[in-house]
């Protein structure tokens, strides 16, 4: 088997790599981004029980007003900085601050992208601000919204208990998890690049999932060149393994397939202990990609030969009563060609999420489910059939809204 571009074997959960000057936009200084001209903070080198003050406000003839956090606890740690739990002194409202290392020379790709997006099932950015160390070290402040758990901690809870998740809760999670895949892929043309258990808020009371972390992803233009070394390792598309450049946003369909895999069965469906084993583990399941599949991925691997598997067929992979919808699901987001695989909106429409579609569908306590079906942009380009299959029809009747029909019905 040929040596694969595969980088080193343990990724970090992070891109690792810098973007080059042509990926972001250079700029001469950073405070002189009117955009960002919050104030900068000195000497704010601790974190817990450390109070931060920043200026809002001010453009456009609003009022300016200062805003202090008290930063309580540290709630992630990585190569980009950290996440710590804040409390708003001002209104007593929980946030989350993620604190990143700022090269002076580049636009934070994280925070131009953040601005772009408002959804639902996105974690928002409330505002940001500067700080120094007493080293003159610059760093990012995003402040967002608080959201108390995250999928890994959830499929954590289960596992401990020796239970699997309630489909219900499958089916929830994971349509919340396409339905923002389909408004960043969509509207603001986001890849998000790092999919995955952890970057998977949930809101333990209301059950809303939330995409975080924005720091690998990236607005893909064709014909421009990606890292391929991307994407954390049990939930990386194989393309990706491959050393493709030119990729899609359907790396993100892989990944999310692989969350809906780990859902359904309490542990990571590939499990590969580096970039070579975890081609082994995706083998092992969808068997040898034909030359046909190889090319799609990635075109200059044509000429490489691969030991014989079979494919095991999908319905070996999960226990027996697991429902067809879902293994049918499974297999069509787990599908070697980028372009098989179907759409995040598509993936919204199949028949394993009719039970949420249900006119009586409620959380297993009886309180309402979150909002699944308040759809905006992302719909400008569906057709009127899969809008169809979007909005059930009790949701069309309450709303009155004046959703296309496709033609006959």
């Amino acid at each position: 088997m040929a040596s694969l571009p595969l980088g080193p074997l343990h990724p970090p959960d992070h891109d690792p790599l810098k973007p080059s000057a042509a990926a972001v936009p250079r700029r001469p200084e950073m405070d002189s981004d009117k955009e960002m001209s919050a104030a900068v903070i000195q000497g704010n080198d601790q974190v817990t029980g450390h109070i931060i003050s920043t200026t809002i406000g001010g453009k456009n003839g609003e009022p300016k007003r200062t805003i202090s956090y008290m930063a309580e606890r540290v709630v992630g740690t990585g190569s980009f900085g950290i996440v710590f739990q804040a409390k708003c002194l001002e209104t007593g409202e929980t946030v989350a601050i993620k604190k990143v290392l700022q090269d002076r020379r580049y636009k934070n790709r994280e925070l131009q992208l953040m601005r772009l997006m408002d959804h639902p099932n996105v974690v928002c950015l409330k505002h940001c601000f500067f700080s120094t160390t007493t080293k003159d070290e610059l760093f990012l402040n995003l402040v967002m919204e608080y959201v108390p758990e995250t999928m890994y901690r959830v499929l954590k809870h289960y596992s401990n208990a020796n239970q699997r998740m309630p489909l219900i809760y499958v089916k929830l999670y994971t349509y919340q998890i396409f339905r923002g895949l389909a408004y960043i892929h969509t509207v603001p043309g986001v890849c998000h690049r790092d999919v995955k258990p952890q970057n998977l808020l949930v809101d333990p009371l209301t059950h809303q999932v939330k995409l975080c972390d924005f720091g690998s992803a990236k607005v893909l233009v064709k014909g421009e060149l990606n890292i391929s070394y991307i994407c954390s390792r049990y939930y990386r598309a194989p393309e990706l393994i491959f050393g493709a450049t030119e990729y899609t946003t359907s790396i993100d369909i892989w990944s999310a397939g692989c969350v809906l895999a780990e859902l359904l069965l309490g542990q990571p469906l590939f499990p590969g202990e580096n970039a070579v084993d975890q081609l082994v583990e995706i083998i092992k399941v969808l068997g040898t990609p034909t030359r046909e599949e190889i090319r799609c991925m990635n075109p200059n691997y044509t000429d490489f030969r691969f030991p014989q598997i079979k494919a095991h067929p999908w319905h070996k992979v999960f226990h027996k009563r697991m429902p067809p919808e879902a293994i049918d699901l499974a297999s069509r987001l787990l599908q070697y060609s980028p372009s098989l695989r179907c759409t995040a909106l598509e993936a919204c429409t199949h028949s394993f999420f009719d039970e949420l579609r249900e006119p009586n569908a409620r959380l297993p306590n009886g309180r309402p489910l979150p909002p699944l079906f308040n759809f905006k942009q992302e719909l400008a380009g569906a057709s009127p059939e899969l809008i169809n299959r979007l909005i059930p029809e009790h949701v069309r009747r309450q709303t009155s809204l004046n959703f296309p029909h496709p033609a006959g019905t």
